[in-house]
Protein backbone atom coordinates (compact mmCIF):
# COMPACT_ATOMS: atom_id res chain seq x y z
CA UNK A 1 0.00 0.00 0.00
CA UNK A 2 1.31 3.53 -0.49
CA UNK A 3 1.22 6.11 1.69
CA UNK A 4 -1.94 8.27 1.67
CA UNK A 5 -1.98 12.16 -0.28
CA UNK A 6 -2.86 13.16 3.39
CA UNK A 7 -0.23 12.03 5.05
CA UNK A 8 2.08 15.27 3.60
CA UNK A 9 -0.42 17.86 4.98
CA UNK A 10 -0.03 16.21 8.51
CA UNK A 11 4.25 15.83 7.88
CA UNK A 12 3.82 19.73 7.18
CA UNK A 13 1.48 20.98 10.00
CA UNK A 14 3.68 18.85 12.65
CA UNK A 15 6.51 20.17 11.06
CA UNK A 16 5.07 23.59 12.15
CA UNK A 17 3.55 23.16 15.05
CA UNK A 18 6.27 21.67 16.12
CA UNK A 19 7.54 24.36 18.90
CA UNK A 20 3.82 23.33 20.89
CA UNK A 21 4.48 20.38 22.84
CA UNK A 22 0.62 19.45 22.90
CA UNK A 23 0.21 19.43 19.06
CA UNK A 24 0.72 15.68 18.87
CA UNK A 25 -2.44 15.44 21.40
CA UNK A 26 -5.67 15.35 19.52
CA UNK A 27 -9.02 13.64 20.84
CA UNK A 28 -10.21 10.13 20.12
CA UNK A 29 -14.23 9.39 19.74
CA UNK A 30 -15.00 5.78 20.52
CA UNK A 31 -19.14 4.17 20.90
CA UNK A 32 -20.28 3.14 24.33
CA UNK A 33 -22.45 0.18 24.92
CA UNK A 34 -25.39 2.22 25.47
CA UNK A 35 -24.43 4.03 21.37
CA UNK A 36 -23.39 7.36 23.37
CA UNK A 37 -20.36 8.85 22.14
CA UNK A 38 -17.22 8.46 24.63
CA UNK A 39 -14.02 11.68 23.99
CA UNK A 40 -10.67 11.48 25.31
CA UNK A 41 -7.46 13.23 24.51
CA UNK A 42 -4.23 10.70 23.44
CA UNK A 43 -0.79 11.55 21.99
CA UNK A 44 0.10 10.45 18.61
CA UNK A 45 2.93 8.51 18.71
CA UNK A 46 3.91 8.30 14.94
CA UNK A 47 2.31 6.30 11.82
CA UNK A 48 3.29 2.70 11.96
CA UNK A 49 5.74 2.08 9.35
CA UNK A 50 5.11 1.82 5.90
CA UNK A 51 1.52 2.22 6.58
CA UNK A 52 -1.05 5.19 7.01
CA UNK A 53 -1.95 3.58 10.68
CA UNK A 54 -1.96 6.40 13.23
CA UNK A 55 -0.28 4.98 16.68
CA UNK A 56 -1.40 5.66 20.35
CA UNK A 57 -1.15 3.65 23.18
CA UNK A 58 -3.47 2.43 26.17
CA UNK A 59 -4.18 0.51 29.26
CA UNK A 60 -5.90 -3.36 28.34
CA UNK A 61 -8.08 -2.31 31.50
CA UNK A 62 -9.42 1.21 30.54
CA UNK A 63 -13.29 1.24 29.14
CA UNK A 64 -12.12 2.63 25.99
CA UNK A 65 -10.77 -1.30 24.79
CA UNK A 66 -13.93 -2.55 25.69
CA UNK A 67 -15.72 0.09 23.77
CA UNK A 68 -13.33 -0.60 20.76
CA UNK A 69 -13.74 -4.59 20.79
CA UNK A 70 -17.57 -4.26 20.65
CA UNK A 71 -17.59 -1.54 17.81
CA UNK A 72 -14.22 -0.25 16.11
CA UNK A 73 -15.28 2.54 13.99
CA UNK A 74 -13.69 5.38 15.46
CA UNK A 75 -12.62 9.14 14.84
CA UNK A 76 -10.09 11.78 15.57
CA UNK A 77 -9.81 15.39 15.71
CA UNK A 78 -6.81 17.16 15.71
CA UNK A 79 -6.02 20.79 16.17
CA UNK A 80 -3.00 22.78 15.24
CA UNK A 81 -3.18 25.84 16.35
CA UNK A 82 -0.05 27.94 14.69
CA UNK A 83 -1.35 26.67 11.25
CA UNK A 84 -5.19 26.48 12.02
CA UNK A 85 -5.61 23.39 10.30
CA UNK A 86 -8.10 20.54 11.91
CA UNK A 87 -7.80 16.90 10.74
CA UNK A 88 -10.77 14.71 11.24
CA UNK A 89 -9.71 11.23 10.63
CA UNK A 90 -12.22 8.56 11.05
CA UNK A 91 -11.51 4.88 10.36
CA UNK A 92 -11.55 1.35 12.50
CA UNK A 93 -9.53 0.91 15.72
CA UNK A 94 -7.11 -2.03 15.89
CA UNK A 95 -5.90 -3.26 19.66
CA UNK A 96 -2.45 -4.39 19.66
CA UNK A 97 -2.26 -6.64 22.80
CA UNK A 98 0.21 -9.29 24.40
CA UNK A 99 -1.97 -11.82 22.45
CA UNK A 100 -1.31 -10.33 19.17
CA UNK A 101 2.06 -11.88 18.01
CA UNK A 102 1.42 -10.48 14.42
CA UNK A 103 2.18 -6.88 15.52
CA UNK A 104 4.38 -7.60 18.77
CA UNK A 105 7.43 -6.06 17.07
CA UNK A 106 5.48 -3.00 17.06
CA UNK A 107 4.03 -3.22 20.62
CA UNK A 108 7.23 -4.00 22.28
CA UNK A 109 8.76 -0.96 20.05
CA UNK A 110 6.51 1.64 21.61
CA UNK A 111 6.42 0.88 24.69
CA UNK A 112 10.34 0.83 24.66
CA UNK A 113 10.24 4.39 23.62
CA UNK A 114 8.10 5.51 26.43
CA UNK A 115 9.64 7.69 28.76
CA UNK A 116 10.19 5.58 32.40
CA UNK A 117 7.34 8.14 33.85
CA UNK A 118 4.70 7.05 30.90
CA UNK A 119 5.76 3.16 31.64
CA UNK A 120 5.12 4.13 35.31
CA UNK A 121 1.48 4.37 34.56
CA UNK A 122 0.55 0.88 33.24
CA UNK A 123 2.36 -0.23 37.02
CA UNK A 124 -0.60 1.52 38.92
CA UNK A 125 -3.93 0.82 40.02
CA UNK A 126 -7.13 0.18 37.40
CA UNK A 127 -7.78 2.96 36.05
CA UNK A 128 -11.61 4.51 36.02
CA UNK A 129 -12.11 2.18 39.29
CA UNK A 130 -12.32 3.97 43.15
CA UNK A 131 -8.92 5.87 43.89
CA UNK A 132 -6.79 3.01 45.80
CA UNK A 133 -5.73 5.39 48.65
CA UNK A 134 -2.84 2.95 50.29
CA UNK A 135 0.61 4.74 50.29
CA UNK A 136 2.35 2.20 48.12
CA UNK A 137 -0.41 2.28 45.08
CA UNK A 138 0.65 4.77 42.59
CA UNK A 139 4.28 4.48 44.01
CA UNK A 140 5.83 0.71 42.72
CA UNK A 141 8.93 0.56 40.84
CA UNK A 142 9.30 1.24 36.82
CA UNK A 143 8.39 -1.55 34.77
CA UNK A 144 11.34 -3.21 32.77
CA UNK A 145 12.16 -0.79 30.14
CA UNK A 146 12.80 -3.57 27.63
CA UNK A 147 9.54 -5.62 28.08
CA UNK A 148 5.60 -4.79 27.95
CA UNK A 149 3.72 -4.90 31.22
CA UNK A 150 0.67 -7.62 30.01
CA UNK A 151 -1.71 -4.45 29.99
CA UNK A 152 0.43 -2.16 27.91
CA UNK A 153 -1.43 -2.54 24.29
CA UNK A 154 -0.75 -0.45 21.28
CA UNK A 155 -3.49 1.06 19.61
CA UNK A 156 -3.86 1.84 15.50
CA UNK A 157 -6.28 3.98 13.88
CA UNK A 158 -6.61 2.35 10.13
CA UNK A 159 -8.27 5.42 8.19
CA UNK A 160 -10.76 5.55 5.63
CA UNK A 161 -11.41 8.91 5.34
CA UNK A 162 -9.61 12.62 6.43
CA UNK A 163 -11.50 15.55 6.42
CA UNK A 164 -8.61 18.47 6.26
CA UNK A 165 -9.96 21.86 7.01
CA UNK A 166 -7.32 25.00 6.87
CA UNK A 167 -8.94 27.75 8.74
CA UNK A 168 -6.68 30.82 6.97
CA UNK A 169 -7.71 32.51 4.66
CA UNK A 170 -10.87 33.47 2.82
CA UNK A 171 -12.04 31.74 1.93
CA UNK A 172 -11.40 29.14 4.16
CA UNK A 173 -9.95 25.66 2.32
CA UNK A 174 -11.71 22.02 2.84
CA UNK A 175 -10.41 18.36 1.53
CA UNK A 176 -11.89 15.35 2.29
CA UNK A 177 -9.60 12.31 1.60
CA UNK A 178 -11.47 8.70 0.85
CA UNK A 179 -10.43 5.30 0.26
CA UNK A 180 -12.46 3.68 -2.28
CA UNK A 181 -13.09 0.10 -2.77
CA UNK A 182 -10.27 -0.82 -4.38
CA UNK A 183 -8.03 0.57 -1.49
CA UNK A 184 -7.06 3.72 -3.94
CA UNK A 185 -7.16 7.23 -1.63
CA UNK A 186 -9.03 10.38 -3.68
CA UNK A 187 -9.58 13.57 -2.23
CA UNK A 188 -12.64 16.22 -2.99
CA UNK A 189 -12.41 19.71 -2.50
CA UNK A 190 -15.56 20.66 -0.42
CA UNK A 191 -17.00 24.26 1.02
CA UNK A 192 -15.57 25.08 4.30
Amino acid sequence: MSLAPWRGAIARALHRNRSLVYARYLQLATVRADHRPANRTVVFRDFLKDTNKLKFITDTRSDKVDQIKTQPWAEVCWYFPNTREQFRISGCLILVDSDDYEQQSARLTAWQQLSDTARLQFAWPHPGKYRDTSPEAFTTSAPDPLQPVPNFCLLLLDPVQVDHLELRGEPQNRSIYQLDENQEWFCVEVNP
